[in-house]
């Protein structure tokens, strides 16, 4: 019998996005720019779940779980910010590179290691000593995360690796309990 499969359409994918800014200026360096992609990216909060994000002085990188598109998510997030930087700051330029990269997230081990390099990134660009130091990332706090999507989370406590094994020295303090217990 064949396992039956999630089919890609009835399921809601969670993706890890990178954009860039045009010529990959540092604009979000600036305090007021960082403030601003913040903002536009609770704004359209209702179009996905945001699970981390960072945002550095040239670039952008997102986990999100899209509610209708990527496309539109990512429509929606550039935009948007661009929109408003035209507006607000006065930036009469183009803003993106056009395009977006991503990847899907396959499941919970996936989710958590692009956590952490999101988490990480301005550690790696040394842009701070200590990640939860930086202010524009999910660490910071600034923008509340949604959970795990429901998909990506193990059915039951074994399904990871096939079952709970207790360690050695577990095994027999919980053999010397039952003895003792008789």
């Amino acid at each position: 019998m064949r396992p039956s499969r999630e089919s890609i359409r009835q399921s809601t994918p969670t993706y890890f996005v990178g954009f860039q800014s045009a010529g990959r200026k540092p604009f979000f360096r600036h305090e007021r720019w960082a403030n601003l992609f913040l903002n536009v990216l609770e704004q359209y909060r209702n179009t996905y779940l945001l699970h981390a994000y960072v945002v550095m002085p040239d670039h952008v990188h997102l986990l999100l779980t899209p509610v209708e598109s990527l496309e539109k998510s990512i429509q929606l997030i550039k935009g948007g910010f661009s929109y408003r930087a035209k507006r607000e700051l006065e930036w009469p330029e183009d803003v993106w590179q056009a395009g977006f990269s991503d990847h899907r997230i396959r499941d919970l081990q996936d989710f958590y290691s692009h956590i952490v390099y999101i988490e990480q990134n301005p550690v790696r660009a040394r842009l701070c000593a200590n990640a939860e130091e930086y202010l524009y990332s999910s660490l910071a706090k600034t923008i509340a995360l949604d959970a795990v999507p429901q998909r990506l989370k193990p059915q039951t406590i074994g399904s990871i690796d096939g079952g709970a094994k207790a360690p050695p020295l577990q095994n027999q303090v919980h053999s010397s309990l039952r003895a003792s217990a008789k």
